[in-house]
């Protein structure tokens, strides 16, 4: 769940997880599409592979007020920050939590025919993207330096095997 830790310890703000200006450009891609999309909900990063119990879902959205349960979007977002990446989310549903109570069991055969689909859709909307991604996002986007306030250790101390396994993400340095 961290690039950093052991020689290299470093702690980025994940205040607000997505990058806003990605965020709207994804929002911009959609809305040129025929496709249904939201642009706001509070997402819950579980521990998968199993789904969410009855009660669990019930308290999720309930309790927390959370519209989306996943199992990956939080640790990505966490990697994504870390190596300075601007990181956004097009959440595609592929099933109802069993929180609505017709959909108590899920059918891994309809989420596999749902992730089909979705997968078109998200092809389609990654191609509007790359097209107007360098007209929508700022080069000074404060993500491709939020290193410069989080690293902890000191790098030049640092031994080699920990400097080359983080040369990619510490290129600046």
């Amino acid at each position: 769940t961290s690039f950093f830790g052991k020689g290299c310890v470093a702690h980025v703000s994940l205040a607000h997880p997505v990058c806003s200006a990605f965020s709207k450009l994804c929002l911009k891609a959609a809305s040129t599409l025929d496709v249904k999309f939201h642009d706001n909900g509070t997402y819950l990063c579980m521990e998968g592979p199993q789904f969410s119990t009855l009660k669990e879902s019930i308290l999720y959205k309930d309790n927390f007020g959370c519209d989306i349960i996943g199992m990956t979007n939080m640790p990505e977002a966490k990697l994504a920050r870390e190596a300075e990446i601007r990181y956004a989310t097009i959440g595609m549903v592929t099933d109802f939590d069993c929180y609505k109570i017709k959909h108590l069991d899920v059918n891994i055969n309809n989420i596999i025919l749902t992730l089909k689909k979705n997968t078109e859709v998200a092809k389609k909307v990654i191609d509007v993207i790359i097209k107007i991604f360098n007209l929508n996002i700022d080069s000074s986007d404060p993500i491709q330096t939020c290193l410069d306030s989080a690293i902890v250790s000191n790098i030049t101390t640092a031994n080699i095997e920990t400097m080359n396994k983080l040369s990619h993400i510490l290129r600046r340095y």
